[in-house]
């Protein structure tokens, strides 16, 4: 009974309270209408107003309505009232040829819109208008300021009005078709605000006019204004979102390009879009792979907030795909905890929805890649060339299987002229290290280097050996030695940026090895000897030493000279095999004199090794530019035979015959400039070879005759310095054989050392006064100087007239000579001297020749 007493109380209550507000919204209808009735009493004459001639009439009676309607705070209520004798009137205001008259009926009804009570009864009406104004093919409306003002308009009628714009689709996206492409940005701007939030609000209807945006969205991404792109980019993103995912192709491109925006502004944009389709976009499994590659770009983007942003981005959609796929990943999930072995260090691993991802989308990804990686545009290749490593990174082992293409596009890549894009692709070809087997990758770019070696393909090789980890490579270190060092890579090309890569490769490889390189260390060393003998660049040379002494110090090695003599029997082996054809382009001919250079005091231990491959190299049957250049060599080691040749005192025993077989046939006279160049490099090791002291005077004896007969007939050259060396020999060889000498020899050389002093050359001249000086002094006791009285009276009679010499130094070379030779005949000297001092110019030269020959102890006669 008190329940039913209860519920009794509370209807009649309830009953109360609705008559209470049925009243109460009655009394406010009422008070509505009063207020409505004052407003429309008081513009009564203000909207006669409206369709006077005077432009300043209708300006004031605007002004009038908006002061009576906007700046009283009207209610809601008293609003909706108003609009059926109002809105005709304001809205036939927008066409008034006065702009501000425009502006004040923008304003009013722009107050409608925002506060009254049931705005949508306005669209049937104020639609029309707006299309009319706005949506035309042309410029109806002139005034920009009156254009934006409309379409903030439209844009509060969408948001106040919502999905029941939804029947005016066609008469909106004509608005916003135009407004787009207008020429004023703010309404550029205006108008892609408006189309977001219209697509927002009937998601359900408008995909069937997206389309129709995408166009002048396009048209307009690329504007001068950077904020005008962000706004369309945004537009677009939340228009295709909302509408047919098939527009997606026509905006994919645009989206990259704005990508390379030098606004930060604009490049966040995309990546914001780009991140939202890949989480929300209902076709989005199908454009994966066009969408992907744009979010992964931004993270290598400059600033580091658009970095971070595509990075969240990312993570959510591996997250969320992850979680979308769950059973199909289902046993790769279970392996997570696992720890990846020689993982890049420093490198945070994306998650597995991340990876699987990339990895299947991998095969439609990387094509676009190869090709933009090489496009004309440096922007384009560099954002490529990052991608690319970006991923590698993700797909890991699998990109074992897209190997051809990916080294292909490494090899044109780096051949880049923009650094940057060598240093990505570089940077790529470590991850090919790090997570492809050795075997594949050496199969395939040893095949390739082998076919046509380039200094790209050595550059991605040294990358690759780079990433690649330690324990791994081991098996494999010989056979990529031994590719190294086969000659048609190592000897492929003399260019430099090719010997660098070389360099680089074996650097790279010791570098790899550690301390287990000894068992490549030969094949090492080959390379990089073809890489000295190859290159006439100093910084190259220098850096081949650094590298040949890394390897030396790896193996525990007291340097450079230790490790030549490691090797040196090998070497020589190894350059020995063929030698009977090297010409003057041989590279082997240019390995062994480089070896015979640099291993410094290690070749006098290996001239056993080393001379039957010069001697035979020398023969005068083979060519003669190469023995021009080995002559050369040779005399280089003479001059410091000690340090080189001679280090062990073992040169001598090799003399004899180096100086029968290969420098006296080369002194033959031959017809030739070529033959004559010969000739003056081999009289010129052999200077540097008695000028070095190994030669012993028995050894020289042994020669003796047939040698001294080549000099002398060396004195008539045509080259200066051939003419000069051999007075100079003749003089050595006088030196060497004291005592040796007989006189039937002594009066052979004397004549042709006489000619010398006539010699257009000054050198030459003293070379041979030097000479003459030396012949007087190794005149043996046993000379016979009645019996060969002639010759001294003929060799004193020829140096005398050269004592009145017009050059000084030459009369003072021949005053020495003639003092030295004073003491085999003074007295014939002295009346040889007192018959031509009066023909002298310079008696002075004479009389200090006959005071010193008085004060000699005695006289020959």
């Amino acid at each position: 009974m008190k329940d039913l007493n209860a519920t009794i109380s509370g209807t009649l209550q309830t009953c109360n309270s609705v008559v209470i507000a049925t009243s109460a919204m009655a009394a406010a209808e009422q008070g509505d209408e009063h207020a409505a009735a004052e407003v429309l009493q008081a513009v009564a004459r203000h909207l006669n107003c409206l369709s006077d001639e005077n432009k300043s009439v209708r300006k004031r009676a605007l002004e009038g309505i908006r002061r009576e309607v906007v700046e009283r705070g009207l209610p809601g209520g008293v609003l909706q009232l108003l609009l059926s004798s109002l809105l005709k009137p304001v809205l036939r205001s927008l066409l008034d040829p006065m702009e501000r008259c425009r502006e004040l009926a923008t304003e009013v009804l722009r107050h409608f819109i925002r506060s009254a009570h049931r705005p949508e009864e306005v669209l049937p009406y104020l639609l029309p208008a707006l299309v009319q104004r706005l949506g035309g093919p042309e410029i109806v409306e002139p005034a920009e300021e009156v254009r934006l003002a409309l379409l903030e308009l439209v844009t509060l009628t969408v948001e106040v009005c919502g999905k029941k714009l939804s029947p005016y689709l066609d008469d909106m996206v004509r608005i916003l078709q135009r407004g787009i492409v207008d020429p004023f940005p703010d309404v550029k701007k205006e108008s892609c605000r408006c189309a977001a939030s219209y697509a927002e609000c009937i998601p359900e209807h408008f995909h069937m006019q997206s389309e129709s945006l995408i166009k002048p969205l396009m048209q307009t991404i690329s504007h001068q204004h950077s904020r005008v792109r962000v706004a369309v980019i945004m537009a677009t993103g939340t228009v295709i979102q909302c509408g047919s995912g098939k527009s997606v192709d026509d905006v994919i491109s645009h989206l990259a390009q704005r990508l390379f925006d030098d606004a930060p502004q604009v490049r966040q944009a995309v990546t914001n879009v780009v991140g939202s389709w890949l989480l929300k976009l209902r076709d989005r499994y199908s454009y994966f792979h066009k969408l992907i590659p744009l979010l992964l770009s931004s993270l290598n983007d400059e600033i580091p907030e658009i970095r971070h942003l595509a990075l969240d981005y990312w993570s959510r959609v591996g997250l969320q795909w992850q979680q979308e796929n769950e059973d199909d990943l289902k046993d790769k999930l279970d392996f997570l905890v696992s720890p990846v072995p020689h993982y890049p260090v420093g490198v945070d691993r994306p998650n597995l929805g991340c990876r699987e991802l990339v990895f299947r989308n991998l095969s439609k990804i990387l094509p676009a890649i190869s090709r933009d990686i090489t496009d004309w545009v440096a922007g384009t290749r560099i954002k490529s060339s990052q991608l690319l490593g970006v991923f590698l990174l993700h797909a890991e082992d699998h990109i074992t299987q897209h190997m051809e293409l990916l080294l292909s596009t490494l090899y044109r890549a780096c051949s880049d002229e923009d650094l940057q894009v060598v240093q990505n692709c570089l940077k790529s070809a470590e991850l090919i290290g790090t997570f492809v087997s050795p075997e594949v990758f050496l199969k395939l770019i040893l095949t390739s280097l082998q076919k046509a070696p380039s200094p790209t393909h050595l550059m991605v090789l040294a990358s690759v050996i780079k990433g690649c980890p330690g324990s791994l490579l081991a098996p494999h270190r010989p056979t990529l030695a031994d590719a190294l060092a086969h000659p048609d890579v190592c000897q492929a090309s003399e260019k430099l940026a090719f010997l660098e890569q070389l360099l680089s490769c074996v650097q790279t490889l010791v570098t790899q090895c550690g301390t287990d390189v000894g068992e490549i260390s030969l094949q090492l060393l080959k390379v990089l000897l073809t890489i000295q003998a190859l290159t006439s660049d100093p910084q190259l040379n220098d850096k081949v030493v650094e590298v040949q002494g890394l390897l030396s110090r790896l193996q525990g090695l007291n340097g450079l000279a230790d490790l030549y003599r490691r090797h040196m029997a090998e070497l020589m082996a190894w350059l020995s095999v063929g030698h009977q054809r090297w010409t003057s382009y041989s590279v082997e001919r240019l390995q062994f004199e480089t070896l015979l250079l640099q291993s410094g005091p290690v070749i006098g231990e290996a001239l056993d090794l080393m001379m039957p491959i010069l001697t035979d190299c020398l023969h005068p049957s083979k060519d003669p530019e190469m023995r021009l250049k080995l002559f050369t060599v040779v005399s280089k080691l003479l001059l410091k035979a000690g340090d080189t040749l001679n280090s062990q005192g073992r040169l001598a025993d090799h003399l004899e015959a180096f100086l029968t077989d290969a420098v006296l046939p080369n002194l033959l006279w031959h017809a030739g400039r070529t033959a004559a160049a010969i000739r003056t490099v081999a009289i010129s090791c052999l200077w540097a070879l008695l000028h070095s002291e190994v030669l012993s005077p028995a050894q020289l004896l042994f020669v003796r005759k047939d040698l001294m007969a080549q000099v002398v007939a060396a004195l008539d050259e045509d080259s200066k310095m051939t003419r000069q060396m051999a007075c100079q020999i003749i003089g050595s060889i006088l030196l060497l054989c004291t005592d040796q000498l007989d006189a039937e020899t002594l009066n052979t050389v004397y004549p042709e050392l006489l000619k010398r002093l006539d010699d257009a050359s000054d050198d030459v001249r003293g070379a041979a006064a030097q000479a003459l000086t030396t012949w007087f002094q190794r005149v043996p006791p046993d000379y016979d100087r009645t019996t060969y009285r002639g010759h001294l009276e003929f060799l004193y009679r020829g140096l005398l007239v050269h004592l009145d010499d017009p050059d000084s130094n030459i009369q003072m070379a021949i005053l020495g000579v003639l003092k030295a030779g004073s003491a085999i005949c003074p007295s014939l000297l002295e009346k040889e001297v007192e018959v031509v001092r009066e023909k002298h110019r310079t008696p002075w030269f004479c009389d200090e020749l006959l005071q010193h020959i008085q004060t000699l102890d005695g006289s020959s006669t």
